[in-house]
């Protein structure tokens, strides 16, 4: 029988108030805490919080405080990953994230979504990965869905709720966000 960790990594319908994964996301939090509050500048004791939190993201992954995330393990990130403020990552799922990919100001990256039956939603829920390919730019205050792939060398306006996948070298601004023109590869 799958633990309701196992049940959330593998996207499968679990139950969020599970002891464990409450133990998880509070070790989170205080760790959260001391980057966002403690350690605020960028300094050697943020860099080892962070590779704690996020133990799948490359060394060279910059966050500017505050941050938040669910528990910090899930994301993956490659080389040259800049944070800006008020980012929030809901990563209840595996995040990808290429190399080279900038985050504007309160970016929001969700993994984690709920049942659209109203009874079922008040006790469990279900992930969806999150994918962004290398050479990415996301614009401030953009949303990112459970499930969305975004291609290498995109960019992503600010305001952009992104909902569907989007192809390789693309703008795509909006709400929902759409495709408006090819980038240069």
């Amino acid at each position: 029988m799958k633990t309701e960790k196992e049940k959330m990594l593998d996207g499968e319908i679990y139950f969020a108030n599970d002891k464990v994964l409450i133990a998880e996301r509070l070790r989170a939090k205080k760790l959260l805490h001391r980057l966002n509050v403690t350690e605020y500048v960028m300094n050697g004791n943020a860099r080892n919080i962070i590779r704690e939190l996020m133990p799948h993201a490359h060394k060279r992954l910059y966050i500017e405080p505050p941050f938040h995330c669910d528990y910090g393990y899930n994301i993956h990130s490659g080389e040259n990953v800049y944070f800006n403020v008020n980012c929030v990552v809901l990563d209840t799922m595996k995040i990808e994230i290429g190399n080279n990919v900038f985050f504007g100001p309160g970016v929001h990256i969700y993994t984690a979504t709920h049942p659209l039956d109203a009874i079922d939603r008040r006790t469990v829920e279900f992930s969806k990965p999150v994918s962004i390919g290398d050479d990415c730019w996301v614009g401030g205050n953009t949303v990112i869905c459970p499930g969305v792939k975004i291609g290498n060398g995109c960019t992503i306006g600010a305001g952009s709720v992104v909902t569907k996948d989007i192809p390789d070298h693309s703008l795509a601004v909006g709400n929902p966000a759409k495709v408006i023109r090819m980038l240069n590869e």
